[in-house]
């Protein structure tokens, strides 16, 4: 009974650390991303080199990144290793990379 119990608790706190994981999921709706793309090509800014980030969708950019707003738009921008990315002002992860 033991040996089965074991396997069972940790399965669901897998599955307990997967929800939690999604719920910390950022959307950005399509609106939000159209006056996204559209402020950051009329406001370029010059590209910030972070050595040994590895910039993607989660990663955290340091605090010697300049984050700048866009008007109405809760989450800022910035330009990392030539990427334009949107970040979460409170957290500083990069929650989606502007093409």
């Amino acid at each position: 009974m033991k040996t089965i119990l074991i396997p069972a608790v940790a399965g669901l706190a897998l599955m307990a650390g997967i929800g939690i994981a999604a719920a910390d999921e950022v959307i950005v709706t399509p609106e939000q991303q159209t006056v996204v793309k559209e402020y950051v090509h009329k406001h370029p800014i010059a590209s910030v080199n972070v050595l040994g980030l590895e910039l993607g969708v989660g990663s955290t950019v340091p605090d010697t990144v300049e984050l700048q707003q866009v008007p109405d738009v809760k989450y800022r921008y910035a330009v990392v290793n030539d990427h334009t990315v949107l970040i979460d002002p409170g957290t500083r992860r990069v929650i989606q990379v502007i093409q």
